[in-house]
């Protein structure tokens, strides 16, 4: 790369040096010419032929001049032949002036030395030794001529074969140098195009990383904030220039936290916007010493999560392995001593009561079991993409198609993009939304509706002893992931009890497990989304599920 920038002409132009050199030139004939009129230096300045010199130093100015006009009304890059003209021009006229001043010894033909030099900076290699050779000609023959016709003696011929000779170092010295120039200046414009390209490189990477990066300043100004760490803050929308840390609480109060000690901080951050998310936070210096700019890490811990309880499935698969051995034998012993103590005819009537207690209660006792299996033997997820819009249809038909009273059931389907709306329930046309995709095993997706929409049917039969339900599909646009709702119209449960919706064996109703809603967390988990509940501004209860962005990679 560096050799082609040296031997390209094109990355090399002269029009600033030649600038600067005009302006020299231009002040040189000047100032000679101000000099002779002044009579400065007579016996130096035109002392042996005053016209040859008043005449040359006039023209040369004129003609400095008007090239330094030109130079100021257009900006060209000269070619080499017009660099070489412009120079000789110079070569010419301090000949002339030195000529007539007395020759070599006069000490203005060092002043070709000049010319000499911005030839050799200037000039390719060939044309600027030809312009030292053309000088070295003439200064020599002009002392020549003085040696021979003018019969002086040789202190001229010395001087101009002196001078002669350093036009040609001048020349060899400054080609040297400009080559060496040439040479850094095109490696330090290959730096320059590496270090651009390595920073775009480094700020893609950034951008598309999927762990949040934040950049936090001394005054709590976000420098810097990939989409991923906006995606997990919800601000998208925002203007990135005047973020500030504390635009959000939780992230502020983990900040100040680890600010205080940073050995003994809690890393989840929970943000909760239109749905919970939960991230893992950690905070670095940017450079060592603690008085610099801070680094914040977000990661989304679902796929964490997911591994999690890949693990936690298979400590589970052995432990209830021995549960079903050691509970389910003796449950059917109980079981069927109950049901031959119920064929009895010796039996008193008042006993059948405690006998359906032992039969409910076993009942239940085996449905524990039954859902603890399920979560041991079931398979790993694997997550398909599917349209919500042809899917959520398709699985309301055959959800009612499986209840005995399927044809009572009243399921809406409904759809709306979240993220800027004020309201849940201000539905958008469902031509609005197109392509709504998403990613979950089918076959789990359809276990975890099934049991919120057996929860969501049972808890509003018993307010308002009709089984109405809506399911509200739509893309969050802070998030830009796909989500449903599953919306019931009972009385819901109290913020208490929420906390602890999710967890194993809690249940808020006498004949439950406790089970259900763990199971779904657990499917939830596995396909890497995430599943919480609320309530709607005018007071419905509602399952939210934050489903995995369709392009995402497991």
């Amino acid at each position: 790369m560096t050799s082609n920038l040296l031997n390209n002409p094109r990355n090399y132009n002269p029009y600033d040096l030649l600038r600067i050199y005009t302006y020299y030139r231009t002040l040189l004939g000047s100032l000679l010419l101000l000099m002779f009129q002044i009579q400065f230096a007579p016996k130096v300045l035109g002392n042996d032929n005053p016209d040859l010199f008043l005449y040359t130093s006039i023209a040369y100015t004129a003609i400095n001049f008007m090239t330094l006009i030109v130079m100021w009304r257009l900006e060209y890059s000269p070619s080499q032949r017009k660099l070489f003209g412009s120079l000789l021009i110079d070569v010419i006229a301090i000949s002339l002036l030195m000529h007539s001043s007395g020759g070599a010894v006069s000490g203005l033909g060092y002043l070709l030395l000049v010319a000499i030099a911005a030839g050799g900076i200037m000039l390719r290699e060939r044309i600027s030794f030809f312009l030292a050779a053309i000088t070295t000609i003439v200064v020599i023959s002009e002392g020549s001529f003085r040696f021979l016709i003018l019969t002086q003696d040789n202190k001229s011929l010395f001087a101009s074969g002196t001078l002669g000779a350093l036009a040609f170092l001048t020349a060899l010295l400054f080609q040297y140098l400009t080559k060496k120039i040439r040479l850094s200046y095109a490696e330090a414009e290959a730096q320059a195009v590496q270090a651009a390209h390595l920073q775009k490189l480094a700020q893609l990477i950034v951008e598309r990383m999927r762990t949040g990066i934040v950049v936090l300043n001394k005054s709590l100004d976000i420098k810097l904030c990939n989409q991923a760490a906006l995606k997990l803050l919800g601000a998208i929308n925002d203007n990135t220039e005047r973020l500030r840390l504390d635009r959000f609480p939780e992230l502020y109060k983990k900040y100040q936290s680890w600010q205080r000690n940073p050995n003994d901080h809690s890393p989840y951050l929970k943000i909760e916007i239109d749905s919970i998310t939960e991230a893992k936070v950690n905070f670095a210096y940017l450079e060592p010493g603690g008085s610099t700019d801070v680094l914040i890490f977000l990661e989304d811990v679902r796929s964490i999560n997911q591994q999690a309880q890949q693990l936690k499935l298979a400590s589970l698969g052995r432990l209830t392995a021995s549960i079903a051995h050691e509970i389910r034998n003796p449950l059917g012993a109980i079981s069927h001593a109950s049901q031959l103590l119920g064929e009895s005819d010796a039996l008193p009537a008042s006993d059948h009561r405690l006998l359906d207690i032992i039969n409910n209660h076993s009942k239940r006792v085996n449905q524990i079991i039954e859902n603890i299996l399920q979560l041991s033997r079931r398979r790993a997820a694997k997550p398909t993409q599917i349209n919500l819009q042809q899917w959520i249809p398709e699985f309301v038909s055959d959800y009612k198609s499986s209840k005995s009273n399927g044809h009572q059931l009243n399921i809406q389907i409904r759809e709306k993009n979240i993220g800027d709306a004020h309201s849940d329930f201000d539905y958008d046309d469902a031509s609005t939304i197109t392509n709504l995709n998403a990613k979950f095993d089918t076959s789990q997706l359809q276990q975890v509706l099934t049991n919120l929409c057996d929860n969501g049917i049972r808890y509003s039969i018993a307010l308002e002893g009709c089984p109405d339900l809506c399911i509200q599909i739509g893309l969050d646009t802070n998030q830009q992931q796909p989500y449903i709702r599953v919306i019931d119209f009972g009385l819901g449960i109290n913020e208490e009890n929420s906390k602890h919706l999710f967890e194993p064996f809690f249940t808020t109703e006498n004949t439950g497990s406790g089970l259900g809603l763990y199971i779904c967390k657990e499917l939830c988990e596995a396909n890497q989304a995430i599943i919480s509940y609320k309530r709607t501004e005018k007071g419905e209860s509602y399952f939210h599920l934050q489903l995995a962005h369709p392009e995402k990679i497991s």
